[in-house]
Parts: C-alpha cells; structure tokens; sequence
C-alpha cells in the first residue's frame, strides 16, 4: 500500500486524525476478541477486518505508517482472520496475543511508548457475543 503524494491540506483536515482512527482500531480490537472467546466466529472475523480497514485509511492519513500498516496487515491480521475462518480459539489467541504484542512495539518505535493496548477483561455489553 503506497500513497504516492500528501493529501491536499484541505482533504486532509476533513479526515479524522490518527488519534480519532486508532481510538476505533481500539474498540474494534477489543470487541473482536471477545466475540471469538463468546464463540461468535462471524463477529469476530468481522472486527478483525475492520481494524484492517481503519488501519488502511491511516495509511492514508499518515504515509510515514503506510509500510509498517502493511505488515502488520499481512502478518498480523491475516492470522488473526484465518483463526476465525476455522473457528480455532488456541490459534486465535496466540495471533491476538501476537499482534496487541507487534501493536505495542510499533506505538514505541514511533515514539508512542506511553500508549500501551491491552484487552479490557469485560467484553462489551452492547453486542450479543455468543455462537450464531
């Protein structure tokens, strides 16, 4: 994924900031692990895309993050999805585990050491999270 030239200044101040994208990344992650703990599989697979597709768009936003966004993508997300696809928990686990890892490593390789992920140990009330 490569974004050949800045965004003009005005699009770029209608986008949300890398702040406001990572704010989602965040909920998303969250509710995309405990959908596969609650056994919803679908809802699982479905969070881990969107944390992919919000992290395009920061790409997109910020193309110093464009070549690490795209790892992460390919070697982190991807497990993650196919975790899901075969409804495996162990497997799902260790690639969550690896990525929230990976994520916490990319915040201070760029100099955002005091941002630190981790998975809240309540799932979300607002989604049913159990087996379709």
């Amino acid at each position: 994924m490569r974004v050949s030239e800045p965004l003009p200044p005005e699009v770029a101040r209608a986008l949300p900031g890398t702040g406001d994208l990572m704010a989602m990344v965040g909920t998303s992650w969250w509710k995309c692990a405990h959908a596969a703990r609650g056994g919803n599989w679908e809802l699982a697979a479905y969070f881990a895309r969107r944390v992919r597709g919000i992290q395009r768009r920061l790409a997109i936003v910020r193309p110093k993050y464009a070549e690490d966004v795209a790892r992460f993508e390919a070697e982190r997300i991807a497990p993650v999805l196919t975790a899901a696809e075969h409804k495996d928990l162990a497997a799902f686990e260790r690639a969550f585990r690896e990525a929230t890892d990976e994520a916490n490593a990319l915040h201070e390789k760029w100099g955002k050491a005091y941002i630190r992920w981790v998975l809240p140990e309540d799932p979300p009330s607002d989604l049913d999270l159990g087996p379709r």
